[in-house]
């Protein structure tokens, strides 16, 4: 009898520890994530922009229909499931009857209405290309029901309302006001993981945990917290001093010392929704820049190798189109390459009609650039110089950049880093065909216009058939490399770097960086204790206390039967 009840005792107690030991290793709640970022968001609507710095901290404070896996599937975020008719024309999605925006409004279907006619269709330069003058209607016939109906199918609209380009906001803080000067962009009220706290411009911007999320039991932290840290040398020295726990795009130089430390992740994972080409845009409506001659010239006056070798440390490649190879299906590689010539470049700009002045000057160039990308500008001025061309330096801040270069066209050359996105309908049509010529921010900057590119775009847009729709976009790479409508540098590699003590990052998304704080937790409970760690490492305590108690009574009831024996 006594042996039994020790028996069952025993395992009882065993039960216990199994308990706890699951436990420990499940999410833990608590704690706080402070992420480098180089720079002010400007503005904390995503639906206006497609700036990057505004879409990495919104990604956690907004939700879209969808997420993308690391193949580029779609998976759900506020669509619980979809179904596409069979002509590709309408798309039905179902909303997660629990999500609520950060308020307390419920999130339905009428906001997602909203969001797509007076916002994304208007300001969002990827949305509005990529489907404005195909999207018919769109229906509401109950609240969590939307339905989108095309003119024509559309094949890539699942690849194109995640969080960054469909983020769903809310109507009843938007309706009847100026998009642009809401004084919701900068107190943001959405549905995603995390909610607006504060933001002290210049210094940081913090996330509160989101407790009435629609994703059961996410997120895990406290808090997000967004350093600004405008230098790469400043942000890598407070990670490697403990001040920062996410370190995202370190320099090569920075990866190289990052990958020799303790505790320290790098990955270059998460990477496969953004596919960027590093993009010299040339204003194609002012002289000389509208000269195929001088474009073609340029063209070959440029070393994309030497940017590539020298500013990434062999940390990229050089860029032979607007497609990056990350999109291999799409990607052309047999376009026509301009390798480094300087004779030709200079044959070109003499039969152009521009001969070298007194000091061995052709003409002068208006270079918009944003301090971010002062050495790749640099190292464009310096060759330039080698053909005869003399490069005058803008450097702005970001904002100031984008408004000179996307509003105002006044420069002659800018930089730009032209995300392509899960498919080229979204990231690259939006650089090149005609319609998107307008007053909005990382659109068709350049002015470029070919009907045939126009058509070959709309053709693959609607195309079913992958194979079909990639010579589509073969036969449009041959034209604007042929006709020098860019000049595409190069294709970074880009990393990043986190505390080895967090865990549940990069395990799904395509778009990590964006994605990273509704998974992420610390295994230790992180630098800072919320109410919600606390109570974790109570029960813990508590099932510890069970499990040596019953252990206390084995011991006793063996010591007694053997007294009794």
């Amino acid at each position: 009898m006594i042996k039994a009840k020790s028996v069952s005792i025993t395992l009882f107690c065993v039960l216990i520890i199994f308990s706890v030991s699951g436990l420990a290793d499940a999410p833990r709640y608590g704690g706080s994530v402070v992420v480098a970022v180089s720079a002010d968001p400007g503005g904390l609507n995503p639906a206006v922009t497609t700036q990057g710095g505004v879409h990495l901290i919104c990604g956690s404070i907004f939700s879209g229909l969808v997420a993308h896996d690391f193949n580029l599937n779609p998976v759900p975020d506020l669509a619980e499931r979809w179904e596409v008719s069979p002509d590709g024309r309408t798309y039905t999605f179902h909303l997660a009857p629990a999500a609520e925006f950060h308020d307390g409004v419920p999130l339905t279907s009428e906001d997602v209405r909203f969001t797509f006619e007076q916002l994304l269709l208007k300001y969002h330069s990827r949305a509005r290309t990529s489907i404005g003058d195909n999207l018919r209607r769109i229906n509401t016939p109950d609240a969590q029901t939307v339905v989108f109906e095309f003119d024509r199918p559309y094949v890539a609209f699942l690849q194109l309302v995640d969080v960054t380009n469909a983020p769903v906001m809310p109507k009843h803080l938007y309706e009847g006001t100026d998009p642009l000067t809401n004084p919701h962009n900068t107190s943001p009220v959405g549905s995603g993981p995390f909610k607006f706290q504060e933001w002290v411009k210049g210094d940081h911007l913090t996330l509160l945990r989101n407790e009435k999320y629609f994703k059961p039991g996410k997120p895990y932290l406290d808090r997000v917290v967004y350093k600004v840290m405008p230098s790469g040398a400043m942000a890598a020295i407070a990670f490697e001093g403990g001040e920062v726990d996410y370190f995202l795009n370190p320099s090569p130089l920075d990866v190289a010392r990052l990958n020799k430390l303790d505790g320290v992740v790098l990955t270059d994972k998460g990477r496969e929704g953004y596919a960027t080409v590093e993009t010299l845009i040339p204003n194609l409506t002012r002289a000389p820049l509208s000269d195929f001659r001088v474009r073609r010239a340029i063209a070959h006056a440029i070393d994309k190798n030497f940017l590539v070798e020298k500013l990434l440390f062999g940390m990229g490649a050089p860029a032979t189109g607007p497609i990056s190879r990350m999109l291999a299906w799409a990607y052309n590689p047999n376009v026509d390459k301009y390798e480094k010539n300087i004779a030709l470049s200079n044959q070109l700009l003499d039969e152009a009609g521009h001969a070298r002045g007194p000091e061995g000057v052709r003409f002068r160039l208006k270079f918009v650039h944003a301090s971010s990308y002062a050495k790749v500008a640099e190292a464009v001025r310096d060759q330039l110089r080698e053909v005869g061309i003399a490069v005058d330096l803008q450097q702005m801040e970001f904002g100031a950049a984008v408004d000179a270069v996307f509003i105002k066209k006044n420069f002659d050359l800018a930089f730009a880093s032209y995300e392509n996105g899960p498919d080229p309908d979204i990231g690259v049509k939006r650089t090149i065909v005609s319609s998107n010529i307008a007053p909005v921010p990382f659109s068709n900057g350049a002015s470029y216009r070919n009907a045939r590119v126009d058509e070959l775009f709309a053709l693959a847009a609607s195309e079913p058939d992958k194979g079909k729709r990639a010579a589509y976009y073969f036969e449009a790479q041959d034209i604007l490399v042929k006709d020098v409508a860019y000049f595409w540098l190069y294709e970074p590699k880009s990393s990043s770097a986190y505390r080895s003590g967090l865990q549940g990052m990069y395990a799904w998304s395509a778009k990590s960086n964006i994605y990273f704080a509704q998974d992420a937790w610390w295994a230790d409970g992180g630098r800072s204790t919320g109410a919600g760690s606390a109570t974790r490492r109570g029960l813990y305590l508590l099932l510890s206390l069970v499990a040596l108690v019953a252990l206390g009574v084995i011991a006793f009831s063996i010591n007694r039967s053997r007294r009794r024996s």
